[in-house]
């Protein structure tokens, strides 16, 4: 009777044990899935940060211009322009290009696209663009905007600051 008694007790003692360790198991997995969770919560929450940074980086504008100051009129022709003004994400002239196909008779308003493109814009503006421009600016991915007044004012009103 009493060898009976020791194996009973030796059975739930090993069943206690492998509930415990049962138990503990599923404790760990449940940390595991805590911290991941908080792990996957936190990028969540500071990605739509770093991309937003980093699209903001990536602006590079055109602006058609009848002169090389950012005080010039904004060009009326976005193709035929005699300059491209380029400014940065933070409103900032970073250069002044001559427009390669202002004199241009024909095509001018792909192969300008095409050569904005090449220079890294993402956005122009203009005061009017035809619409063989707007086709190749769009298969490019850059955005374009009608503006009729100062390149300053332009440039302002596209990267909303007042």
């Amino acid at each position: 009777m009493r060898f009976g008694f020791f194996i009973l007790r030796r059975e739930l003692n090993l069943r206690w044990i492998l509930r415990q360790i049962r138990h503990s198991k599923e404790e760990f997995n449940m940390k595991r899935i805590g911290l991941i969770s908080l792990a996957l919560l936190s990028l969540l929450l500071i990605f739509p940060v770093m991309v937003n940074a980093a699209n903001t980086e990536k602006i590079k504008i055109a602006v058609a211009s009848c002169d090389k100051t950012a005080k010039a009129s904004v060009s009326n022709e976005a193709a035929k322009c005699p300059y491209y003004l380029m400014f940065d994400s933070k409103g900032e002239m970073t250069e002044v290009i001559d427009n390669p196909y202002g004199d241009a008779s024909r095509g001018a308003g792909p192969s300008a696209a095409n050569f904005l493109a090449q220079q890294g814009v993402t956005i122009v503006i203009a005061g009017n663009f035809g619409s063989k421009m707007i086709n190749t600016l769009k298969n490019k991915g850059i955005t374009h905007f009608e503006f009729k007044g100062r390149v300053d004012d332009a440039v302002k009103r596209v990267l909303d600051k007042p």
